[in-house]
């Protein structure tokens, strides 16, 4: 994955070819809070001095810098997908909801 953890925060890391250097990104964020660097090294510094500077404006400005999630979310996929993954789910004796939160798990694990 192209994920980093700088300070507890999870970031997504990309490569910028037009500037040839890297990019992170922190997730989870009321705003958004952005880094770029040459190298690993650098991704860890300078993320960790734009992860401060967001939380700093943040309390300046009595903003809440990180986003809540409620635990729900609505997915769209094709009726066939649909009616496939309700039969695994009652094949393996879970409801539809125990089998999409075990398969989410089981993706971010890897």
């Amino acid at each position: 994955m192209n994920m980093m953890i700088i300070n507890g925060q999870k970031a997504t890391i990309s490569y910028d070819e037009d500037i040839d250097m890297f990019r992170g990104e922190f997730v989870g964020l009321n705003g958004g809070a952005d880094f770029y660097a040459k190298d690993i090294q650098g991704l860890h510094s300078e993320g960790a001095i734009s992860l401060q500077a967001f939380l700093d404006m943040c309390v300046e400005d009595g903003a809440e810098p990180y986003k809540s999630f409620s635990g729900k979310f609505n997915v769209r996929i094709a009726p066939e997908l649909h009616a496939d993954v309700v039969a695994v789910a009652k094949s393996k004796g879970e409801s539809l909801n125990q089998f999409v939160a075990e398969t989410l798990e089981q993706a971010i694990q890897t």
